[in-house]
């Protein structure tokens, strides 16, 4: 298996080295080939690189199929169901054991999954009870944060996920049973009916004689968002298995916390009630656009106040233009009284007005410079006298 490349090879020799388990007569001998296949796994977890990490994942995957494969052809006896769980919490979940964090988040991920292929179609909601019990009691005691949070997610949460499809799955069966017992009722049909139903179908637009595939064999919903098989639960009773484990006083916290939303939930689906996720789109949508709608609504009044206050406050701070000119024209008549109108360009160098202290600074300015230049002559005459 380190060895191979190939995909489809890896996946054949993953099928040949867990179909093992089928050549040991004894359920000690099958027991042991498991108990040692997990040892292996833990041991050599730690160096396997990325490359390889998926093939040996798939391995893992087929090993625990085959093992519920076991269970099945024992007729799922409750004895051989309890010795197959304590081997698997033994060497993967309990404290003790030496199995790396990856080997338990696969393992927690792919069990439900793996349950629901092999015995869907015969275990009964007690007996899917039976196969969670011991991820109950790990969840309530352990003291590792990814453990609890793998279970609750990959066991107790994908329970609440599936619940839509399991209920959808029983009024299936119900249907089919009263659809075969109507049948068993209605069994004298004519010899000419019979022969129009064995009749080929003619697809309209064909050649003549062109019969239509027969789709029976498909299997329904076979697209990408198909939903397989699916386990049956009484929520009630699972709620009630988490509630008695999680209110143990022994029980951290953190712990009680976490399961006490997980069995909310698990009541909620048992009176009826499913999470918000599984809404139908055109249910979420008209929920979503009355939301809005009753935002906006609020949001309106809001706006219109603001901007009626918005507004006042706008005109309460602009000025009045026609203030600014009446001051104006008090000063000049204040000017002006008292004195003749004067021209333009008098006014300006008149002795109120700006331009005559520009004048006076230029010739306070031209006296300095006047009076330097004096005293430089008055210093060169000097000599000159002396010289004389």
């Amino acid at each position: 298996m380190w060895m191979q490349d190939k995909p489809l090879l890896q996946e054949e020799l993953g099928r040949t080295i867990s179909q093992l388990l089928h050549a040991f007569q004894t359920t000690e001998a099958q027991h042991l080939f498991l108990r040692t296949f997990w040892q292996t796994m833990n041991r050599e977890w730690t160096g396997i690189d990325r490359l390889r990490l998926d093939k040996f994942y798939m391995l893992m995957r087929m090993v625990l199929n085959e093992s519920l494969k076991a269970l099945k052809t024992h007729g799922w006896e409750e004895r051989h169901i309890e010795q197959l769980l304590e081997l698997l919490t033994t060497e993967i979940l309990h404290p003790d054991s030496q199995a790396p964090s990856g080997v338990k988040s696969h393992f927690l991920e792919i069990f439900l999954e793996e349950l629901s292929k092999v015995g869907a179609a015969e275990l009964t909601a007690d007996q899917n009870l039976k196969f969670i019990e011991p991820f109950c009691a790990i969840a309530a005691r352990t003291q590792d944060s990814l453990v609890l949070h793998n279970i609750t997610r990959g066991i107790f949460e994908a329970i609440v996920e599936q619940a839509p499809f399991a209920i959808e799955d029983l009024l299936d069966e119900l249907d089919a049973q009263e659809g075969d017992e109507g049948t068993s009722e209605d069994e004298g049909t004519s010899e000419d009916e019979e022969r129009e139903r064995d009749a080929p179908s003619v697809q309209p637009g064909s050649p003549r004689g062109a019969a239509l595939p027969d789709r029976s064999d498909e299997p329904l919903g076979g697209g990408e968002d198909a939903v397989g098989p699916v386990l049956q639960f009484d929520y009630e009773a699972v709620a009630g298995r988490l509630f008695a484990v999680a209110s143990e006083q022994s029980t951290p916290s953190q712990n009680r916390k976490r399961l006490y939303k997980v069995i909310r939930k698990l009541q909620d689906l048992a009176e009826g009630i499913f999470p918000e996720e599984d809404v139908p789109e055109k249910a979420y949508r008209n929920l979503r656009d009355e939301e809005q709608e009753r935002r906006t609504k609020k949001r309106l009044p809001k706006a219109r106040s603001q901007n009626h206050t918005g507004k006042g406050r706008k005109e309460d701070s602009c000025p009045d233009p026609s203030s600014g000119s009446k001051r104006r024209m008090r000063r000049r008549q204040r000017r002006g009284s008292g004195a003749e109108p004067v021209a333009p360009q008098e006014q300006r160098g008149g002795p109120g007005g700006r331009g005559t202290r520009k004048k006076r600074r230029r010739l306070r300015a031209g006296a300095k410079v006047k009076g330097a230049r004096c005293q430089e002559l008055q210093t060169e005459q000097q000599p000159l006298r002396s010289r004389k």
